[in-house]
Parts: structure tokens; C-alpha cells; sequence
């Protein structure tokens, strides 16, 4: 990949990857996001942006029909860069100071309830090779709740059965270990024993997922069979690897978890960022008294 055309872009991206070991998807993500703000505004030095661009830029956006969510990351990502170089430069104003992010910044996410998580579970056909991959990811995506990056970059030796747990590398490089539930170790087992080496047909690879051709499953091949098997299994919502993930917190919550275990389990550096499940708890507590409550 080139360098990004803004020698102070460059040098936060690389101050983002030195100090704080951002992935290479966050660090892309942002560089993006800096870069759209330089073709909006001609070219110019980021350090010469005011803040009737940022606005400008915003109306814009808006007018395209960004969603509030993407405005409000492409915001915070010129936050963090601004507030950088107003450290690194002495004190250089902000221009993304006294603007307000959008209002519907904290959707609660989409889950599935369990009767839907079970359809979706037993919608592979595990006497097929294919089939008994697919129900293996499907098992351990839901038993973890991890990153569909993190899933398909499993390799065998992540995954310790008799131990009932995967080791796996998140965001920032950072390692964490994530329990199996008995269901996807005993389905991880049946893969193992056969389908994976069917599916490789005598190719090398350490690759926990790999699809017909031998190679490592990459991320755009498990969202189309997740969505296939979602609508096999009769699904109507919106499907997506990370609405599974949602709904392993949610559930987890529900049947008495604590926010700090969860926390850990999803590989969130922060606590804030799992509070949104408390969000969708009293949502379901509000459900509960409307459907149930004699005076509600």
C-alpha cells in the first residue's frame, strides 16, 4: 500500500500502530476516513482544515444518505487525529471541536432468539463435508462470540479440545483465550476427523476452516454460507457474522453473566463498549412487564 499523501496522516498511523497496536483493518479503516477528508477538501494539509470543512464535509455525507452510524465513526476517527496533532504540534486548535456526533450513535444491536440460533445451528447438512464445516463454524462463532476475522483466522493449533478452549489473536495483536461449549468441541471433533482432510484432498495447510479448493475460508465465503444456511433455516432477519456475536453476549447476559466476563470473552479493551448489552437487557425487561404484568 502506498503512503497516504498527508505526511502528518502518516505519521499518526504509524504512531497508532506504535503506541496503541492497532490492526491493520483499524488502521486502514482510519486512514480512509482521514483521506476522504482531504479529497473533499482539494488536496489541502489536514493541518489547514477549519472547521466550516468538517461541516461542510458532514452536510454533505448527510445529503448522501450516510447512515448516522458511518458519519459519527468517520467523526471520531478526525477526533483522534486532531487531538494528536494538536499534542504534536503545540497546541494547533481542533476543528472537529464543539460538533456533536449523531444522535443515533448507540443502536442497540440486532440478535436472534434462541429458537432462531437453533435453526440456524442444525441448518448444515453435516453428512457432507462442506456441511460439517459449516456446522463447526456456525458452533464455535456462537460458543465465543468471536470476530468473524478472528474465526477464519483459526488455525488448528488454536483449538485444544481436551482443554475446551481456542486461542485466537484479536484487534491491536492482542491474544486471548475463549472457553468451547461441549456442542462445538463435539462438532469441531467430527470436522476434524475427517471432513478438514476431505477438503484439503492432500494439500498442505494449518488452517483450522478451509474451503473446497484447500485454502484458509476467508471472511467473504463465511458471510455468503451463513447467509445461505440463515435462509435455509427460514431467518427473515438480516443475518451477518456479527449478529451472532451479538446475540452470544445478549445470551449470556440473560442466563446471569457478568458485564466484566463478557467484556473479556468478546475481547473488548474497554467496559464501555460492552455496556451496550445492558441496553438490550432492559429492553427485554420492558418486554417482559408489558407481556406479563396484569396492570402494564
Amino acid at each position: 500500500m502506498s503512503e497516504p499523501s498527508d505526511p502528518a496522516l502518516a505519521l499518526w498511523l504509524e504512531h497508532l500502530a506504535a503506541e496503541r497496536g492497532l490492526s491493520r483493518n483499524t488502521l486502514a479503516a482510519y486512514r480512509r476516513d482521514l483521506e476522504l477528508l482531504l479529497r473533499r477538501v482539494g488536496g489541502r494539509a489536514l493541518a489547514s482544515v477549519r472547521r466550516e470543512d468538517v461541516l461542510a464535509v458532514l452536510h454533505e455525507m448527510r445529503a448522501e444518505g450516510r447512515s448516522p452510524r458511518s458519519v459519527a465513526r468517520w467523526l471520531v476517527a478526525l477526533r483522534g487525529f486532531f487531538a494528536w496533532h494538536g499534542d504534536a504540534s503545540g497546541g494547533a486548535p481542533d476543528p472537529t471541536s464543539r460538533i456533536d456526533l449523531p444522535r443515533s450513535w448507540t443502536r442497540l444491536p440486532k440478535v436472534l432468539d434462541g429458537a432462531d440460533v437453533e435453526r440456524l445451528l442444525a441448518a448444515p447438512d453435516r453428512r457432507d463435508p462442506r456441511g460439517l464445516r459449516d456446522a463447526a463454524m456456525l458452533e464455535v462463532l456462537y460458543a465465543t462470540g468471536l470476530r468473524v476475522s478472528e474465526l477464519c483466522a483459526l488455525r488448528v493449533g488454536d483449538v485444544h479440545l481436551d482443554a475446551g478452549y481456542v486461542r485466537c489473536v484479536g484487534k491491536g495483536e492482542k491474544e486471548r483465550v475463549v472457553p468451547l461449549g461441549a456442542e462445538a468441541s463435539a462438532v469441531l471433533r467430527d470436522y476434524l476427523a475427517g471432513a478438514r482432510a476431505t477438503l484439503l484432498a492432500r494439500r498442505r495447510s494449518d488452517a483450522l476452516f478451509v474451503s473446497g479448493r484447500g485454502a484458509p475460508l476467508t471472511r467473504q465465503g463465511f458471510w455468503k454460507l451463513l447467509r445461505a444456511h440463515g435462509r435455509r433455516a427460514g431467518i427473515r432477519a438480516p443475518l451477518s457474522p456479527h449478529v451472532v456475536r451479538h446475540s452470544f453476549a445478549t445470551h449470556l447476559l440473560e442466563n446471569g453473566a457478568d458485564l466484566r466476563s463478557v467484556q473479556m470473552l468478546l475481547g473488548h479493551a474497554d467496559i464501555s463498549t460492552t455496556q451496550i448489552y445492558t441496553h438490550v437487557n432492559r429492553e427485554r425487561l420492558r418486554r417482559l412487564y408489558r407481556d406479563f404484568h396484569p396492570r402494564a
